[in-house]
């Protein structure tokens, strides 16, 4: 029998804010349901186990069902269940047998305890998903839970680095901490344990100014994953936007996360979000009912308007979040602004977010969400980083976001992989990435730092693995390695795995060298996969979402390796000289006093590039000079971002190649500063004179810092 509601006093409440929302004397609940017929409040023990009464919500205001509780108080665990029509072929799939998460709840208690109780039908029956399953699920469910959200901030403040200056890192809360030495035993894979100063400092030290953590929102692990004793590792399982994942904290405490925040903030370090605004956990028409399914599917998904029973996929994880709905794109917004505003976070990835701007005819730059984030005032200040593609029709949207948003460039991964690898014909390509990719971003005012340069990223191989495997090798994940991508543009330098042969893990490690030296080098935001500094491997895995194990965690026995203090020379140099980082695109069309253009390419040979040169497809070395004396750019400060000239040399040959430096105004020579053939990178800092030549290895990058002449 279902618990009575005659004990709990209930008052009529308000309709906004949405959510539980404790305002010192009692808790408002309101929830946003268009098609339901009534809303139920679910009040549960201590524990979480024992539903101890159900409160009517009394009152429907412009379709939101509000309460107000005056003897509640923070800690009280609650769930909601909603009465409607279960017509699935109408779109509608209440049943109020299902306790159901708060949409705006802001923690949560407990765990998923899956069973087929969870589901809105009947599993097995030959009717599917048109069948109705009476089981309550309650037990089995994680419990809302009212919070408090009083923090003392003291002089916290959002970090604000510029574009130009910002080095992003992509990290995972878990895998960062578990296997380190320092981190307590009972903080790892939490917040608590990204709070820890060693793990701070590591990340002060390393020099990256930005750490973007992979998916922390509340998560739902799939049945499937579950049943082989797995989880949803990477986290885009979302099941509650608003609450932190529970299994990252160490007490459920909504300070633990704020802690981690102002800590990192007081390293100068920002923290972007990863978030999953496109789906949900609840899959498709034969997925689980755990929240918006049941409180209003018709709102919450976008349907197929000739079969509303099933789901637009335009994610291919089941459903589809109807950021057309005015309610869903209130919920994203509230939900970004309350992580902005009350958890002090600097910015946000948005996993697949050609999905969020979609309309119903199909992606829309000028859309409702768009448009929305683009004139919030909250959100004008802090970092939106798109990954501009979805697997719908015309999903591919890489440069096509509006002005105000930085994405994700695949384009330069594979450019800069396959150079790197030896692919005829890339030098054209190669130039453009390097120099900003113009070509996709270069309209309606964006600037270089527009594109989100990476070359690993949680979703593919490691750096250790795209120079040690040809092909994926995820047989650990249980799907007969059909998962993840079959087009790395990976090179294993002739063995595939790991080796005991000096020579190939020499040319291995020098390559590992390039890439980062190329990324660091380029214009654009570089990002950083975490561990790549530390050789961490996957085994060949390069679709590890599902390995919450040695497979993804960090190993920490490298940390203080050469490959870690290259990654650090690397970003000081980056730091250092502000022509590796400009505030706009570079053309040849600027030059300094003394003539000398902004961005100029060489040949081999020290002669300025022809497009005779430029179609050499057997060409693979390039010569880059920067020239940071040509232009006005300046500093927020109002400061001339003034340098020195720069030659950057990539060299993808297998052979050493004579490299004439070429005779500029000005200059003496040239005095080398990067030497990936070096293992910590270290140039040899004798003077070079110019018009001379050098001799460059084979798969090999040198920098180079103009030796002016006196006066100059």
């Amino acid at each position: 029998m279902p618990p009575t509601s005659a004990r709990t006093p209930v008052w009529p409440g308000k309709p906004y804010p949405l959510g539980a929302t404790w305002d010192g004397f009692g808790v408002n609940f309101a929830l946003f349901s268009a098609n339901a017929e009534r809303v139920e409040l679910c009040l549960f023990d201590k524990t979480g186990q024992r539903e101890v009464e159900r409160v009517t919500l009394p009152e429907h205001t412009d379709e939101v069902w509000h309460g107000y509780l005056p003897d509640a108080r923070p800690g009280l665990l609650y769930g909601y269940r909603v009465h409607g029509p279960y017509e699935p072929e109408e779109g509608h799939r209440f049943n109020p047998n299902k306790l159901l998460i708060d949409p705006y709840a802001r923690a949560l208690f407990g765990g998923f305890k899956w069973s087929d109780a969870h589901y809105g039908y009947r599993v097995g029956s030959t009717k599917e998903d048109l069948s109705f399953d009476r089981r309550d699920n309650a037990r089995g469910m994680p419990k809302c839970r009212v919070v408090d959200g009083a923090f003392t901030w003291g002089h916290d403040r959002h970090r604000r680095v510029p574009w130009t200056d910002t080095v992003l890192y992509e990290t995972h809360v878990r895998g960062f901490t578990m296997r380190h030495p320092e981190v307590p035993a009972h903080l790892r894979g939490t917040f608590a344990g990204m709070s820890t100063q060693s793990v701070i400092e590591y990340l002060r030290a390393l020099g990256i100014t930005s750490v973007e953590f992979l998916p922390v929102q509340a998560i739902a692990d799939e049945q499937h994953l579950v049943t082989r004793g797995m989880t949803n590792y990477w986290g885009y399982n979302t099941i509650g936007f608003f609450a932190p994942e529970p299994r990252y904290m160490t007490t459920g405490v909504l300070s633990e996360f704020k802690t981690m925040v102002a800590r990192l903030h007081e390293a100068g370090i920002e923290v972007i979000l990863d978030v999953v605004y496109n789906h949900t956990a609840e899959g498709n028409h034969l997925g689980p009912t755990l929240s918006f399914k049941g409180i209003d599917n018709l709102s919450y998904y976008r349907l197929m308007p000739d079969n509303p029973r099933h789901y637009i996929n335009d994610t291919g994880t089941g459903n589809t979040l109807n950021l057309s709905h005015p309610r869903v794109v209130q919920m994203v917004m509230d939900s970004l602004r309350y992580w902005v505003t009350e958890m002090h976070v600097d910015g946000f990835r948005f996993d697949l977010a050609t999905v969020l701007a979609r309309e119903p005819y199909g992606y829309d730059p000028g859309s409702g969400f768009l448009d929305a984030v683009r004139q919030d005032p909250v959100l004008a200040d802090v970092k939106l980083i798109a990954e501009p593609w979805d697997v719908g029709p015309g999903g591919y949207q890489v440069g096509n976001f509006p002005p105000g948003w930085a994405e994700w460039n695949d384009r330069y991964r594979d450019t800069v992989r396959r150079y790197w690898r030896g692919d005829d014909g890339m030098l054209p390509e190669l130039a453009g990435r390097i120099a900003g990719s113009a070509d996709l971003f270069e309209k309606r005012g964006r600037r270089p730092w527009a594109s989100v340069n990476f070359i690993t990223a949680h979703d593919g191989f490691t750096l250790h693995d795209l120079v040690a495997f040809n092909d994926k090798h995820n047989w650990a994940n249980g799907e007969e390695n059909r998962d993840g991508h079959s087009a790395n543009c990976s090179w294993n330098h002739g063995v595939e795995g790991e080796t005991a042969d000096p020579g190939i893990n020499e040319l291995r490690a020098r390559q590992k060298r390039n890439l980062l030296a190329t990324l660091m080098l380029s214009q654009g935001t570089p990002m950083m996969l975490a561990g790549d500094e530390l050789d961490h491997s996957q085994d060949g895995n390069n679709n590890a979402y599902c390995q919450d194990n040695d497979i993804t965690w960090l190993d920490w026995a490298k940390r203080d390796g050469a490959l870690v203090s290259f990654v650090r020379r690397l970003i000081a140099l980056r730091r250092a000289h502000p022509v590796l980082r400009r505030p706009t695109f570079l053309h040849g069309q600027e030059t300094a006093a003394n003539g000398l253009k902004d961005i100029v390419w060489y040949n081999a040979q020290g002669v300025e590039k022809t497009a005779e040169h430029w179609r050499n497809t057997q060409a693979r070395c390039i010569v880059l000079l920067l020239n940071g004396r040509a232009g006005t750019h300046a500093g927020p400060d109002g400061q001339p971002l003034s340098d020195g000239v720069l030659l950057i040399v990539l060299n993808a040959h297998a052979d050493i190649l004579t490299v004439t430096l070429p005779d500029v105004p000005g200059g003496r020579g040239w005095r080398c500063v990067l030497d990936t053939r070096v293992a910590d990178g270290a140039g040899d800092e004798r003077m070079h004179l110019a018009g001379r030549s050098v001799l460059v290895d084979g798969r090999t990058v040198l920098v180079f810092t103009l030796v002016e002449q006196a006066g100059m």
